[in-house]
């Protein structure tokens, strides 16, 4: 499968991407330096975070129940990715639980 143009995949941001990239962007949580629409194999992560190993995916009502969601998140995680899902209206309604949820995705309890 070919990969999406990133650019054009940014200028076409939904509200809720827009949102949370103001977040991610410029170093802003921890540290950790986000980029958005990144191509990682054959797929465009929404946004991913190199360091940390994390693909962000914002979805909207058409992944409901998506196999090709199912087969791209077996694949970067057997490269060793982890990817969280947050519906647009999580972003937009509850920005503050999703910024948690990252945080606490990027600084996972040791073992």
């Amino acid at each position: 499968m070919p990969h999406s143009d990133p650019r054009l995949l940014r200028r076409n941001s939904t509200q809720a991407e827009q949102r949370l990239w103001a977040m991610l962007r410029n170093s802003q949580i921890a540290g950790f330096k986000f980029r958005r629409q990144q191509p990682i194999g054959p797929y465009v992560a929404d946004f991913c975070c190199w360091r940390a190993r994390l693909v962000i995916e914002v979805d909207g009502g058409q992944h409901a129940d998506s196999a090709h969601d199912e087969t791209r998140t077996h694949w970067l995680s057997e490269r060793g990715w982890r990817v969280i899902r947050f519906w647009n209206n999580e972003v937009l309604n509850n920005t503050d639980g999703v910024l948690q949820v990252v945080v606490a995705a990027l600084n996972p309890p040791s073992p």
